[in-house]
């Protein structure tokens, strides 16, 4: 059997119930993925990434439960892995680099907007002020969201770079903000709804993304498909097919 490790960033102040949570994903991640032994890992907790990995022996898969593939999935992980022992592992691309994450995107704000001419979407995501690929994401999410919905204003603001969410005005009863984030952690649940209400947002605010009951198969499928990262010199470069 393959192994497979999910790996996400999880909650540094308190572990236990992001690592929870992740858990209950991996399994349902392997109900869809017989042939493999799923399991995970968050970096906030101390010592769980080498603890799997020594588990689940060598030539496994690492798959980031991240929203871009910045520093923490390019430069971080490999780092981490290479730390704890692991021989042989190849690390997929993140959750939120999946075309077909982006597409369950747009899906969701598609059943959720509302029948109104002045109807609005808002796209919630990290944002970086260090590195624009967090932000490259979202927009690109925002492009493809507008190319589906026509005349409907899509944009996407950030808690950690400009253009700030607690900046997003003019939205009213019929906005729909989507937060581009893999779980319902503190930024989901506290940071932005208070700056959506600073900012006066009047809309709907979704679940994380990552909450959808059709992630776990997105995951398996991206998992399954084993499109491969090598890590050389915490470096990515693809594998030739």
């Amino acid at each position: 059997m393959t192994p497979v490790l999910i790996v996400a960033h999880g909650q540094p102040s308190d572990p236990g119930p992001a690592a929870k949570e992740l858990r209950q994903l991996a399994a349902r991640v392997a109900q869809q993925l017989p042939d493999h032994r799923v399991s995970s890992a968050t970096l906030a907790e101390d010592g769980a990434l080498a603890e799997q990995v020594a588990i689940l022996g060598d030539g496994g898969r690492v798959y980031p439960l991240f929203m871009a593939g910045g520093w923490f999935t390019r430069v971080n992980l490999p780092s981490r892995l290479a730390k704890a022992g692991a021989i042989g592992w190849h690390v997929l691309e993140p959750f939120g680099c999946d075309p077909a994450v982006h597409q369950l995107g747009v899906d969701l704000v598609a059943e959720a907007l509302p029948a109104a001419n002045d109807a609005k979407v808002l796209i919630a995501a990290h944002g970086s002020f260090k590195s624009s690929a967090p932000s490259d994401v979202a927009q690109a999410v925002a492009a493809k969201l507008r190319a589906h919905l026509g005349k409907i204003p899509v944009h996407a603001a950030f808690i950690d770079q400009a253009p700030q969410l607690a900046h997003a005005t003019g939205y009213g009863s019929n906005a729909v903000c989507l937060p581009y984030f893999a779980a319902a952690g503190g930024h989901v649940l506290d940071d932005i709804p208070a700056a959506l209400k600073s900012a006066g947002f009047a809309g709907k605010i979704l679940p994380a993304l990552g909450l959808d009951p059709r992630v776990p198969g997105i995951i398996a499928r991206a998992i399954f498909a084993d499109q491969r990262v090598c890590v050389t010199n915490c470096r990515y470069t693809r594998q030739p097919a």
